[in-house]
């Protein structure tokens, strides 16, 4: 899976925005703390808006907040918002997809990393990474990670 800049700078943003409460924060500070482009910052949260996870609000004391509770918003919906499903084969339904021969077996690699990628993503909430305290499960996998001196190399 390819973490793209538009997904990491929307996840860093909502991780600012929780880490506020119910204050709000512009986007220019934001932007400033995060070294996120202002005007891409700008196109990630109308779509976080129109998904339901932030909302603007206008005058001076005005800005960005989240739309509910930071405990209540995963990474994985963060990254649905701006860039679709987690892991995605060619826009194909990963439930009925089927190869032949020696690539039969595929699909269910495939179904496994969206599995994987799901009990990550959908165990670590905005709270989480504002706070720094994320899932034991996550963090004893980052650990296997740092500790798999092929992983390390990140291929």
């Amino acid at each position: 899976m390819r973490i793209t800049a538009k997904t990491d700078y929307a996840v860093r943003a909502m991780a600012e925005l929780a880490g506020m409460g119910d204050d709000c924060l512009t986007a220019d500070h934001i932007a400033a703390r995060q070294d996120i482009p202002v005007r891409f910052l700008f196109g990630i949260f109308r779509e976080l808006r129109l998904a339901g996870l932030v909302v603007s609000v206008r005058g001076p004391e005005g800005g960005y907040r989240l739309a509910r509770s930071a405990r209540e918003i995963t990474l994985a919906d963060v990254i649905r918002a701006v860039d679709g499903s987690l892991a995605n084969v060619r826009d194909l339904e990963l439930s009925t997809m089927s190869y032949p021969g020696p690539a039969a077996s595929l699909p269910d690699v495939w179904r496994a990393l969206r599995t994987s990628l799901r009990r990550v993503l959908e165990a670590t909430t905005l709270a989480d990474l504002a706070s720094g305290s994320l899932p034991e499960s996550v963090g004893l996998m980052a650990r296997e990670y740092l500790d798999n001196p092929r992983g390390a190399r990140g291929r």
